[in-house]
């Protein structure tokens, strides 16, 4: 089973929509997704079991059940996959789609990218491919190490500089294969102190 959630606060149509048309291409994988409330004119999806809230409960039984995760890219879906061990498929939200303020979801996906059971679709057209992905990798999951339950030193030592001292780690401190940017982002890069 495919466990497809997208937060509690904000429905994701674009996401919801093209997980019902791999359900309709596929017809194989039964797929339950906790889509939030999609509102008067929202996506309804018509080929597999959904709920706008899951009760804690019946989300961790969903959960422990799923062979797959797929999601928005919120932290709590990225931490809670790679920390039982399973293959989280993200897709983030995009400001300019009006799916959030702004585009922190884009950002998260292209820091994770690169981690183990960890398939980022940066569309919907690359959904169906890292679904695929994830699946295939599923049986391979069962013994794969979990992301444990504590943040590593180096993360620990960097957000005590910033607590601490207000001191950002240098851009050579940072993974040196760190993806690029979205181009179609209006971020700008970060300073030196968070005073500055």
């Amino acid at each position: 089973m495919i466990l497809l959630t997208v937060g509690t606060q904000l429905p994701f149509d674009r996401l919801v929509r093209a997980i019902d048309a791999w359900c309709a291409e596929q017809g194989t994988e039964t797929v339950f997704g906790q889509i939030a409330d999609p509102g008067a004119g929202g996506y309804r999806p018509a080929h597999f079991e959904w709920a706008s809230f899951v009760d804690p409960e019946r989300f961790d039984a969903l959960f422990a059940e799923a062979r797959v995760i797929v999601g928005h890219a919120g932290m709590g879906t990225i931490i809670g996959g790679l920390t039982a061990g399973k293959p989280v498929v993200i897709m983030p939200r995009r400001a300019a789609l009006g799916e959030h303020r702004n585009d922190h979801q884009w950002a998260t996906a292209m820091q994770f990218r690169d981690r183990a059971l960890l398939h980022v679709a940066t569309d919907e057209t690359e959904l169906p491919a890292a679904i695929e992905a994830a699946l295939a990798a599923a049986p391979e999951a069962q013994g794969a190490a979990r992301t444990p339950g504590h943040a590593e030193e180096g993360l620990i030592a960097a957000l005590s500089a910033f607590i601490h001292r207000g001191e950002l780690p240098d851009a050579a401190d940072v993974s040196a294969d760190r993806p690029a940017a979205d181009p179609t982002s209006q971020e700008t890069g970060s300073t030196r102190h968070a005073d500055s």
